[in-house]
């Protein structure tokens, strides 16, 4: 009598060759090296980048906008450079998507000055007139919570230490809060008078949006 003439026995062992062969083929590759490809040009995000990326995840952002460029000749036309293995790196969770009601923003770093983010939080509808985009102009009127912020850069293993975290809120908060920040005009416009020398939420997601796809613009420039 053959195997095939036990069916208790048969599949128990097809079970385990499945078992070993999805182990081998799935999750040991996710363990390999080559299989998580790490660029020097591809920086962490700044504590207050990762803030800003947590609003964003917060308020469902991901839910219309993809970040994800296909080597396809009519998305790189349109967004740029098609996205590389090695930029997502530090993002836990991906944020790749498959829906696009809104453009994909893998490239929108740097695309447009800090003041047109501003307006355009402020209100979508104001600089694309047909857009379904909510306003989010309540994210200026809403004061960064930087409590944990050391804490999230140390789960996630960005190497930061708890000082370099200080410095990194504390040059952005100069940045825009100074007086000759040249988006000054557009933040104050969009911003209370009483967190005008604060960090707000809507400056974090700022932040974040301007650095999707920033080190790999840097990288090919220097080509």
């Amino acid at each position: 009598m053959g195997i095939t003439s036990k069916p208790v026995v048969f599949a128990i062992l097809s079970a385990v060759v499945i078992l070993i062969g999805t182990t081998v083929t799935v999750f040991v590759p996710l363990f390999m090296p080559s299989t998580q490809p790490v660029s020097a040009a591809i920086k962490p995000y700044t504590a207050v980048e990762l803030e800003g990326r947590d609003i964003y995840i917060r308020e469902g952002c991901n839910n219309c906008h993809t970040q994800t460029v296909r080597p396809l000749r009519t998305e790189v036309l349109r967004y740029g450079e098609y996205s590389k293995a090695e930029e997502f790196a530090y993002d836990r969770p991906f944020l790749w998507g498959s829906r696009r009601t809104g453009p994909d923003l893998n490239r929108v770093g740097g695309k447009y000055p800090d003041a047109w983010h501003y307006k355009h939080m402020q209100s979508p509808q104001g600089m694309f007139e047909k857009s379904n985009m909510p306003p989010y102009g309540w994210l200026a009127k809403n004061r960064l919570d930087t409590t944990y912020s050391y804490k999230k850069t140390s789960i996630l293993g960005y190497g930061y230490s708890e000082n370099d975290v200080r410095q990194q809120i504390a040059q952005y908060h100069a940045t825009v809060t100074d007086g000759t920040y040249s988006s000054k005009e557009s933040r104050d416009q969009v911003t209370p008078p009483e967190l005008r020398q604060e960090l707000t939420e809507m400056d974090a997601m700022i932040a974040y949006l301007q650095k999707l796809g920033r080190d790999v613009k840097n990288l090919e420039a220097t080509k």
